[in-house]
């Protein structure tokens, strides 16, 4: 399996949003990405949840793999990315999810039964028309190493 290269900061600001920096990746592309949940989820970042002038002090790490607010605060770019994704809702590839269906010798309404939706969402998915939501792209993992088939 090649390996996945790691994503790459150019530059990081804070964002008007709270908790909420702007992202310019090196593959081009820009995110908002909303940082709360780590933040408030991670003991280590309890100086950022009480000071916004600290938080605006983010930058770029110093190869661009991280962004960092002092020596002992930091966030990796995967993580950033991994944000980014999710919060623009991009969790599996249209490619990605044929691929599945294929793999498991669905048709079209054995995958919208196995997911518990329409043929015709199943089919938007596949063609890239509407966004996997992230709990679709959990269930198809979830059935990827299923013993249980709806043909």
């Amino acid at each position: 399996m090649p390996k996945k290269p790691l994503p790459r900061i150019l530059s990081v600001t804070a964002d008007t949003r709270p908790m909420t920096l702007r992202i310019e990746w090196a593959r081009g592309g820009e995110s908002r990405v909303d940082v709360s949940s780590v933040i408030q989820t991670f003991r280590v970042y309890t100086p950022l949840r009480h000071d916004p002038a600290l938080f605006a002090r983010v930058r770029v790490g110093e190869y661009g793999t991280d962004i960092v607010w002092s020596d002992t605060l930091d966030m990796s770019a995967d993580t950033l990315a991994r944000l980014a994704q999710e919060q623009a809702g991009v969790t599996l590839s249209a490619e990605a999810f044929r691929k599945w269906r294929e793999r498991k010798a669905y048709t079209l309404d054995t995958a919208a039964q196995a997911l518990g939706l329409s043929r015709r969402m199943v089919a938007y998915y596949e063609q890239g028309t509407k966004p996997i939501p992230r709990i679709v792209a959990l269930a198809t993992r979830a059935l990827e190493s299923s013993p249980v088939s709806f043909l």
